[in-house]
């Protein structure tokens, strides 16, 4: 489900968690100005920051992962302007472990580039 191709957007603006499939991708295409059939990850969290929901289109349909905290809340800075921020797969797992995501700081470290075709003309 978390590949490298498939970028994720956390929501920054708090959503009613009684939306479901419909719902959430209006709000994607409408108020984040995204396509909701892109493949991408759109990260959505409630009010009270104890539930979130996940939207994205697989190969065939829309699928909706859900989690709801007992205890505690997913720590995020909310923000009023209704856009998207991208968050990496780690900042996501470290999301639902409860890490606050806005003191953390990445090491800068070194990636393959996607395109490998232009990395051969360089041996070749």
């Amino acid at each position: 489900m978390l590949s490298r191709e498939r970028k994720l957007w956390l929501c920054t603006e708090p959503t009613d968690m009684r939306k479901s499939y419909d719902s959430l991708a209006s709000i994607v295409r409408y108020q984040l100005g995204a396509d909701p059939l892109s493949g991408h990850g759109f990260i959505f969290i409630n009010r009270r920051r104890n539930q979130l929901k996940m939207l994205y289109f697989d190969v065939d349909g829309y699928c909706v992962w859900c989690k709801r905290l007992e205890r505690g809340r997913f720590s995020f800075v909310q923000d009023s302007n209704g856009k998207a921020k991208p968050i990496s797969a780690a900042q996501f797992a470290a999301l639902l472990e409860g890490i606050e995501l806005e003191i953390t700081k990445r090491q800068k470290r070194w990636q393959r580039p996607l395109n490998n075709e232009s990395n051969m003309a360089e041996y070749t």
